[in-house]
């Protein structure tokens, strides 16, 4: 009877080890086996819309789970439906459900490469930034466009886009609006050191005022080594208190970039935009600078050239002169060109 009792004993020990074994084993494989088998590297974004169920689906989706028990297990335990972090989250092939679900409970994202263009238009801009982070277009725009907002960092609605200097910036997806504009300013002033202050202030112009004449420029010429060419006619009409009669200008306050003659017309539109009008510099930026076109302003070539005219050849270079008549030698030489194209607006 003993040896009998030894024996029942001895199998429910081992039928409960075995047990053990295999639940442990389960557990093991449910959370610290390979369950992550994408092509490559992928991120699931959660937004403040998400909750429990849509990031199951959307870790499910990007991660192409073998098995995704460990990761309810996690979350109940966690109580992650309670504890959601917004954010950019990588997923690795071969990766666990353990790792996964720790990066996501505590908040551990992965920063994105932010590219802010030297576009047209706050708007064009709102829209470029919000297709990058979690912010929406609208969002954005509104606090650009808000004046007690605007004259907290120091701009106008019309010289806002001098905050922004084009480059690719490294920051959380989920970056709210405020601290996004903060960043921007926190890089403004960082490349506004003391030698390009010194050089705007050698020229006589504030860098609000290098930055509305440098979108002139970026606007006149794709060529970069024409710019301080372009820059330094600019500055000798500013100093000799000449209208700066630059036909980008004209585009801007008509909302037409697609123009490529402007006719009389054009010119007596009724902007403080319109250069041929109104002396000096226009209200602001006609465009985002970017730090060549600044740079081109800054670092531009003295000469003696009033006047420049858009080469015949269509080659997005110009013909400059010193005297008026040079320049409409020049200028005929371009309309020719532009009737045989049958170039009319």
């Amino acid at each position: 009877m003993k040896k009998r009792t030894q024996r029942n004993l001895f199998k429910g020990f081992t039928i409960l080890v075995i047990a053990g074994v295999i639940c442990a084993g389960y557990v093991y494989y449910c959370l610290f086996f390979p369950q992550f088998h994408p092509q490559k590297k992928v991120y699931v974004y959660i937004d403040r819309n998400d909750n429990i169920d849509s990031i199951y689906n959307k870790v499910k989706d990007k991660g192409n789970v073998s098995c995704f028990t460990g990761f309810r297990w996690m979350s109940k335990y966690r109580n992650y439906a309670s504890n959601i972090h917004t954010g950019r989250y990588a997923i690795h092939p071969g990766e666990n459900i353990y790792h996964v679900f720790s990066r996501m409970y505590r908040g551990f994202q992965e920063p994105v490469n932010l590219t802010v263009g030297s576009v047209r238009t706050i708007g064009k801009l709102a829209r470029s930034v919000s297709r990058q982070l979690m912010a929406d277009s609208t969002e954005i725009a509104t606090l650009m466009n808000d004046s007690v907002f605007e004259q907290k960092m120091g701009y106008t609605k019309e010289t806002m886009p001098c905050l922004f200097v084009p480059n690719t910036y490294q920051m959380y997806w989920d970056i709210t609006v405020q601290d996004f504009f903060k960043r921007m300013q926190l890089e403004h002033n960082k490349f506004w050191n003391k030698d390009r202050l010194g050089k705007a202030q050698a020229i006589g112009l504030t860098p609000v005022e290098v930055c509305t004449l440098a979108s002139i420029v970026e606007e006149e010429t794709n060529n970069n080594q024409e710019k301080p060419m372009v820059a330094g006619l600019y500055i000798n009409r500013l100093h000799a208190g000449m209208p700066l009669q630059a036909d980008p200008t004209i585009k801007f306050a008509l909302q037409n970039f697609a123009l490529r003659r402007i006719s009389n017309e054009h010119l007596n539109t009724n902007s403080p935009y319109n250069t041929y009008r109104n002396t000096g510099l226009p209200p602001g930026p006609i465009r985002i600078a970017s730090p060549v076109g600044i740079d081109a302003v800054l670092n531009y070539v003295k000469h003696n050239y009033m006047y420049m005219c858009a080469k015949e050849d269509f080659s997005g270079t110009h013909n400059f002169a010193s005297n008026y008549n040079e320049h409409m030698k020049n200028a005929r030489k371009y309309w020719k060109a532009l009737n045989e194209r049958k170039i009319f607006q």
